[in-house]
């Protein structure tokens, strides 16, 4: 276990979530203003796209979504994010918590922190998710440096502090051969000493499993809640979870296991079926 310089937190999953093995549901938006693909108009297209998948997966029984400008191919690097995509993501946050009641994050991508702070705040969002909160890696977008100091600074600057940070360690997408000296022990201990709330494993890209070594080599290391977020699917649900506080999922419950698709209820209501397993046996890591 790491050394500690800041008393233990609450567990903020739990808190958020109110559950055992919370599942947070993927809700890959639209192009938005912006981005290359975006072809004009309102946000209505948006919406509507968004809000049936946070119906699928409300009702097929997920526990929160978190939001994600999946389709603002390619992604921009955090200091180019521009104000219409903190505008837009602000817009449907907001219409869609007037149609649920499940806790909604968001994740600006790429590693647009202080962007997914902003929303956070401005829609009354309980936590947001950064890809890379300490050290630096080489990614799609090119050179991407660690989030936390800028971010940490911004969100006491807003009087955001309930807001909660969901960091990755050892993200996937992108090469760590900058920091391949620093052990999965030392990142994980990087990621708390900078004061993330949630951590979250991951695989390789976007789909694939992560491995249960990746899992236990980050919990080994932190009195933090440990979550998976990549490559769930109802075949390893039962395995993974056993191991993992919880997960966020988005590509196994769309139609065909594209991410590109739309949610499938039926997909939903059979994963959380062995998440439900795990949840009665009460088999948890610690």
């Amino acid at each position: 276990m790491s050394d500690k310089i800041f008393p233990d937190k609450p567990n903020y999953l739990k808190e958020i979530f109110k559950v055992e093995c919370a599942v947070i549901g993927m809700v890959h938006l639209r192009p938005l203003p912006g981005a290359p693909h975006f072809r004009g108009g309102n946000l209505d297209e948006v919406y509507d796209w968004a809000i049936r998948d946070v119906a699928a997966l409300e009702e097929g029984g997920v526990d929160g979504v978190i939001i994600e400008n999946a389709w603002d191919l390619p992604f921009s690097k955090p200091e180019d994010i521009g104000f219409e995509t903190v505008a837009a993501m602000t817009s449907v946050a907001n219409r869609l918590k007037s149609q649920t009641d499940l806790p909604i994050g968001v994740n600006c991508l790429a590693n647009g922190a202080i962007q997914a702070l902003a929303v956070a705040k401005a829609a009354d969002l309980p936590f947001v998710r950064v890809n890379q909160w300490v050290n630096a890696y080489i990614a799609n977008e090119g050179f991407v440096e660690g989030a936390s100091a800028r971010a940490a600074r911004y969100r006491a600057h807003i009087k955001g502090e309930n807001i909660r940070m969901f960091v990755d360690v050892h993200v996937k997408h992108g090469s760590h051969s900058i920091i391949a000296d620093r052990s999965l022990a030392d990142q994980t201990h990087d990621a708390v000493f900078f004061d993330a709330d949630v951590l979250i494993a991951t695989g390789t890209r976007t789909g694939n499993e992560t491995e249960i070594s990746e899992v236990e080599g980050i919990k080994n290391y932190t009195n933090l809640p440990v979550i998976v977020g990549s490559g769930m699917n109802v075949n390893n649900a039962e395995k993974i979870l056993s191991v993992a506080d919880g997960c966020i999922i988005g590509s196994s419950l769309k139609e065909g296991g594209k991410w590109w698709n739309p949610v499938s209820k039926q997909e939903v209501v059979k994963f959380m079926n062995e998440v439900q397993k795990v949840r009665e046996r009460g088999n948890r890591f610690d």
